[in-house]
């Protein structure tokens, strides 16, 4: 057989024993759920030094091979990161469960009752860069919301994912369940991906993490509904009536705290009347942290050290030291630039007043938008989901960070006590 019929063969396993587990997960009771994600977490702390080894294996690979230094950072596992894999693990033990709960029962006129309950999806596919603290996160969501999870993490963090997933499969022994429920594509080999996302008959979602052109590849080609966000070209925006102090603390925490994730801020908006005042302090700031700063031609003139910025600084997704920024003349003009250049990822505004600051909540059409905060809260952990499987920008199923809801659906139920139809 073929090298390439040979892996449609091995994914058309994984997914027929994906489905077949999942079934036994979707009628999983809580507390069986529950004490996996516990076992897990257990076994992550316990093989921390494992874990931390693996991970630099990769890591050296990594830089080897001439990887950029923002997938190196997104790549890299440190010791608070493996204790954070772990307390998400545990967050979602401690969620309640959604499924099977049933909400909107209302009596017709007919006497019947018809309400919903809320259901698994299946089986869901995740395809990932770098991140191997998204095997853990995806394998605990998903085993939590009742779904079997098919992970497919990239080259680049092959030895971390397979090290992580022995203590995820050692969690679900533990709780007797299927180690099916949460299998890692062993190959590296891109005709994996290809197979796994036009699987309709196993794969019944693909959640891609990654980079811009791995999500735009997968939503072209997939047979499979996608659950995704291109890009995060995110915005704060420093109204005339911000607290300046507030805006500096904002504004360097949503671009400095960590600069290669999807809801840093790449773009700074001020207002025109506060610009001489907010720019020189803003500027200070971020050029003594090594921050590249390009701004329009107000911005150039009010502060040293700035390069000027062209049209692409305005779409452009950095992951990296870099910032543009931009005086306009208000409110509007902000969100009209937001409007034209964001990805409606996550977008905040600076502000005291409150009329401004609902109409931003209103106006701006983004997945998360923020008044007086950090664009860095943008996450599923932070939102108190217990951890997140993605963001979505899209508009129907789910939208922001997709924790547990997210991975669920509902159908219509009907209670009746011999009723028909007349």
């Amino acid at each position: 057989m073929e090298k390439n019929g040979k892996i449609q063969a091995d994914m058309q396993a994984l997914g027929r024993a994906a489905r077949a587990a999942a079934r036994a997960i979707a009628r999983a009771d809580t507390a069986v759920k529950n004490c996996a994600l516990i076992a897990m977490a257990q076994a992550i702390r316990r093989d921390e030094v494992s874990l931390l080894a693996a991970n630099a294996a990769d890591v050296v690979q990594a830089r080897n091979k001439g990887i950029e230094s923002a997938m190196i950072d997104r790549l890299t596992l440190t010791s608070k990161g493996i204790t954070s894999m772990a307390a998400g693990l545990e967050q979602i033990a401690a969620l309640p469960d959604p499924i099977g709960a049933m909400t909107d029962l209302d009596y017709r006129p007919s006497g019947i009752q018809v309400g919903k309950m809320r259901v698994p999806l299946g089986v869901i596919g995740i395809i990932y860069e770098a991140r191997p603290n998204v095997t853990a996160d995806a394998a605990g969501l998903c085993l939590k919301a009742g779904n079997a999870a098919i992970l497919r993490g990239g080259s680049e963090a092959i030895q971390s994912n397979q090290a992580i997933a022995a203590c995820v499969r050692e969690g679900l022994r533990t709780a007797g369940m299927p180690e099916q429920a949460v299998q890692v594509v062993e190959t590296t080999d891109r005709a994996a991906v290809s197979a796994l996302i036009t699987m309709s008959e196993y794969v019944d979602v693909i959640v891609p993490r990654g980079g811009k052109g791995l999500i735009e590849r997968i939503a072209n080609e997939a047979r499979v509904p996608v659950i995704k966000h291109l890009d995060g070209v995110c915005h704060v925006y420093v109204d005339l009536s911000a607290d300046l102090e507030k805006a500096v603390r904002v504004a360097d925490n949503a671009k400095t705290q960590r600069y290669g994730t999807c809801n840093t801020m790449e773009t700074l908006l001020v207002h025109t009347g506060i610009a001489a005042q907010f720019l020189p302090r803003i500027c200070r700031v971020l050029l003594e942290k090594g921050v590249e700063l390009r701004g329009d031609e107000t911005v150039c003139a009010l502060v040293t050290g700035m390069k000027p910025a062209v049209e692409e600084d305005w779409y452009a997704e950095y992951l990296a030291p870099v910032l543009s920024i931009r005086v306009v003349a208000d409110i509007d003009q902000a969100i009209t630039h937001i409007a034209t250049y964001g990805s409606q990822h996550t977008d905040t505004i600076v502000t005291e007043d409150y009329s401004r600051a609902r109409q931003f909540l209103r106006e701006v059409d983004s997945s998360s938008v923020m008044v007086n905060a950090s664009t860095r809260f943008a996450d599923g952990f932070e939102y108190g989901l217990g951890a997140e499987i993605g963001i979505s920008t899209d508009k129907l199923h789910a939208r922001g960070p997709v924790g547990l809801e997210g991975l669920t659906s509902q159908k219509f139920i009907v209670l009746g006590d011999g009723h028909i139809r007349e």
